[in-house]
């Protein structure tokens, strides 16, 4: 299970908003990166993060939106307990096969 985050998805939404909001008064898009996430108490890294999965929720940017993404790992889940799921039967089915065989030769 995903550990839970240290900020809120409000303090993510302000953080994306004020560096869509001061991407002009700053020489580039990641010096307003940087001054927002030393503001917000974030990394920049982190900052830049939320950034781009924000460019690609809204589609400015290709990638996997998070409701995609969310939609990937409940499939993955799935096919992990299926997978798992036909190992036991098919363990089942050898052990029952094998038990009807020895009585057979009894």
């Amino acid at each position: 299970m995903a550990r839970p985050s240290r900020y809120s998805p409000e303090v993510r939404e302000r953080a994306v908003r004020l560096v869509a909001e001061q991407a002009g008064v700053h020489s580039s898009e990641w010096a307003a990166i940087r001054s927002i996430s030393e503001k917000m108490g974030c990394t920049a890294e982190t900052l830049r993060k939320w950034v781009r999965q924000s460019q690609v929720d809204e589609g400015k940017r290709a990638g996997l939106s998070s409701d995609d993404r969310e939609r990937l790992k409940q499939l993955e889940r799935e096919v992990r307990e299926l997978k798992r799921a036909n190992t036991i039967l098919r363990q089942a089915s050898a052990y029952f096969a094998q038990a009807e065989l020895d009585r057979r030769h009894k």
